[in-house]
């Protein structure tokens, strides 16, 4: 692109060039940072009392509108709705619930193009419909076309979208607790529970309270048979290594991928899996403390998305 200065009566014809500022008239903004003058924009810049900087784009440029909406299409996968550009700016929002995956990795090299300007929200987000969850900018008026064709690149040598968003899948929930509670105890977190689940898609099977430690592999083994494919667990101690649920998963061809983990509330979190990893096994902590946000509700969304949740995680 080449540098232009438009002149209040300009020597040439202006229509096509980018105004490279901010220009206002009479106190208002009269154009913006990379507008195309057409002809409509001449009786304006005629009423001008300065010049104005601008740049001549030349074949191998691309407007930052232009390249931004590419540079959106390039990155989005399924479940994006791509929004129309805004001062270069291209929206990616969720089109529908689920979990937002992130390719960090693919929005630093591409952020090391230049022009180019990737922005995301964290991976592994939950989302509803119409959460801003990426985009894409140019920060000047345009870029060369090897630039886009540099990042086309990144993204093809991929083999998967830079971000997307995965559908929960529906889920049918069994729920074991070992810890005596009072009738408003129950009724509370069941309501919470049933909540949390309907807001996946997902439904409870039925909850099951056990003060016997010999029922609860019996318990969960009919659970998995009637068709539960997440067993949510509540109560309990993983401090103790008599804990009743924790000693029933080897009865059921299960183990514990996690004990613990650095959150809180959540440091007596557990996550487990059964049927070689084919059932998650989600450990709620207390049923008092689950009405409350706990580390729980960090790993569901994975759960429910049906990734697969492993000890780094």
């Amino acid at each position: 692109m080449q540098p232009v200065i438009i002149t209040p009566e300009p020597t040439a014809d202006p229509l096509d060039l980018v105004i490279t500022e901010e220009v206002t008239l009479n106190g208002k903004r009269a154009f913006r940072k990379g507008h195309r003058v057409t002809a409509a924009d001449l009786e304006t810049l005629a009423r001008l009392d300065r010049p104005i900087h601008a740049v001549c784009l030349e074949e191998d440029d691309v407007h930052e509108d232009d390249a931004a909406i590419a540079l959106a299409g390039m990155i989005a996968g399924e479940g994006l709705e791509q929004r129309p550009p805004v001062q270069s700016r291209v929206n990616l929002n969720a089109a529908r619930r689920g979990l937002l995956r992130i390719d960090p990795d693919a929005v630093t090299r591409l952020n090391l193009l230049p022009g180019v300007a990737i922005f995301t929200t964290i991976d592994r987000l939950p989302v509803d419909p119409g959460h801003n969850v990426a985009g894409a900018k140019i920060t000047p008026v345009s870029v060369p076309r090897e630039v886009l064709d540099g990042a086309r690149e990144i993204v093809r040598s991929l083999g998967h979208p830079v971000v997307t968003v995965k559908p929960f899948v529906p889920h049918t929930v069994g729920v074991l607790a070992t810890e005596g509670l009072s009738e408003k105890i129950r009724g509370r977190f069941e309501a919470v529970v049933r909540r949390k689940m309907e807001w996946y898609g997902s439904e409870v099977l039925r909850f099951v309270y056990l003060d016997e430690a010999e029922a609860v592999a019996g318990t969960m083994r009919a659970m998995i048979g009637d068709g539960a494919d997440l067993i949510l667990t509540a109560g309990g101690n993983t401090i103790d290594p008599l804990d009743p649920t924790i000693r029933a998963l080897p009865e059921l061809n299960a183990r514990v991928v996690r004990l613990g983990a650095p959150a809180h509330p959540g440091s007596m979190f557990w996550y487990g899996s059964a049927n070689d990893g084919a059932i998650p096994i989600v450990n709620l902590a207390s049923c008092s403390m689950y009405s409350q946000a706990t580390v729980a509700d960090l790993v569901l969304p994975w759960v429910m998305a049906g990734e697969a949740v492993g000890d780094e995680d």
